[in-house]
């Protein structure tokens, strides 16, 4: 006797999961773009996505998550990057050479990025006191698993502390001239002696050497 439903393969049921995740962020998104976080419910974002608010809060436990998921890909990325260095590299030159690469790339983590809808998400973010206090939350985070990274002690707990704030006042300063209305073509020479100079700073200050990244 044949069972009165259709057990799913597993590809697809995960297939479907990210529709749904992806569909969710989507409309959250818009909505948030349109018309500002704080004025748009959860129950807007529900009824756009055309699913039913315990299925959202399944896939995001709270509305800040529906716009900081973008920032996922990039969590713990920075002790990432120190523990997969090649052989003779300082930690410090090696996350010089990550933001540098970010920069040329126009990584929207760098604030190098000129889209319209990437300028705009980061406006909400930056203007939005309850995103803003989550991001820090999360930048926290990663502060952690960068002074993890970096070994035992105060010393690696500052160190982490210096590159994540660098990385954050280097990342809202490319936002600002590209959200004043310039490219990200233009910003980029000023991005990159930015970047050059606050690494130089902070390796001086721990006494380290300079290296040469062009």
């Amino acid at each position: 006797m044949y069972a009165d439903h259709v057990i799913e393969p597993p590809g697809l049921r995960a297939r479907k999961k990210a529709r749904t995740h992806d569909a969710i962020a989507d409309a959250a998104i818009s909505l948030f773009l349109a018309h500002g976080f704080d004025q748009v419910s959860v129950n807007d974002i529900a009824a756009t996505a055309e699913v039913s608010k315990p299925t959202l809060f399944r896939y995001f436990p709270t509305k800040e998550d529906l716009v900081l998921h973008r920032f996922a890909d990039h969590k713990g990325e920075t002790a990432r990057v120190v523990r997969d260095r090649q052989p003779g590299v300082s930690p410090l030159t090696t996350l010089h050479r990550h933001f540098r690469a970010g920069l040329d790339r126009h990584d929207p983590v760098t604030g190098l990025n000129d889209h319209p809808e990437v300028v705009a998400f980061h406006r909400l973010v930056f203007t939005t006191p309850s995103l803003a206090g989550r991001l820090t939350r999360y930048m926290l985070d990663d502060e952690e698993a960068l002074a993890t990274a970096l070994g035992p002690g105060i010393e690696a707990r500052l160190r982490a502390a210096q590159v994540l704030a660098i990385q954050r006042v280097l990342a809202r300063t490319n936002w600002q001239k590209i959200a004043d209305g310039r490219s990200a073509l233009d910003v980029h020479p000023e991005a990159v002696a930015d970047a050059d100079q606050a690494f130089a700073q902070l390796r001086s200050a721990t006494g380290g050497t300079s290296h040469d990244f062009h």
